[in-house]
């Protein structure tokens, strides 16, 4: 293992706005996320799949009224946010590192407000589609978790993955779906800028974007 990995995963164990196993509150902070860490009632959102955390950082920034909680099972990406957000003061963000089946674990019944999936792996071999972040299964632990009528926000340059979703939320209880396969030339674009009017990108994004890639969009409620 490399030497920056190694500092990483020690500065996530000292880090208050990280989450994982081994420390405080790990195994008790389902249901206390208002109470043990932001001591606020505000709306809870996640960005599951967040790897380096771009939107968890820009959000929370962009949103002090509202809470945000990075997901991802990879330490030394999620490091990077969690940094971010130590440096600009940003007290109503979190990072959580864990698997993402496993997020009924961490979060109670009507606990989260809102969830984003910016660019996760489409999953695109047929035997992995229980993967798939907009699987059935996976929408139905979002539910669990879920107040009653949460946004589900889905971002990616994946065709077969926008696809697949679309045809998932048809059997589906949602509303209020909205969606463009090319976000760059949609009104919806406004759901994605940070504090200074520009759009949130990930790294990946910056390099999808680079090659001509059209950037996919939807946003649904579920219930």
């Amino acid at each position: 293992m490399g030497r920056h990995k190694l500092a990483r995963f020690a500065a996530n164990q000292v880090a208050r706005n990280v989450f994982e196993r081994g420390k405080p509150h790990y195994e008790t902070i389902c249901g206390n996320w208002h109470e043990t860490y932001f001591h606020n009632t505000n709306p809870i959102a996640l960005e599951l799949a967040c790897g380096r955390g771009e939107y968890t950082v820009a959000l929370a920034e962009k949103f002090p009224e509202q809470n945000f909680i990075g997901v991802d099972i990879k330490g030394a990406r999620l490091w990077k946010g969690s940094q971010q957000c130590l440096q600009k003061g940003l007290h109503n963000a979190a990072f959580l590192r864990t698997q993402i089946q496993n997020i009924e674990m961490f979060f109670a019944a009507g606990e989260v407000s809102e969830i984003w999936l910016i660019h996760p792996d489409p999953r695109p071999k047929d035997g992995d589609e229980r993967r798939r972040l907009t699987n059935p299964r996976f929408l139905q632990h979002y539910r669990n978790i879920g107040k009653p009528g949460m946004w589900l926000r889905l971002r990616t340059d994946s065709d077969q993955l926008f696809h697949y979703t679309m045809e998932v939320l048809q059997n589906e209880k949602i509303t209020d779906l909205s969606y463009t396969e090319d976000l760059y030339e949609s009104p919806l674009i406004a759901d994605h800028l940070d504090i200074n009017g520009e759009p949130i990108r990930t790294k990946y994004e910056e390099m999808f974007v680079a090659k001509g890639h059209k950037i996919h969009y939807l946003k649904c409620r579920l219930w």
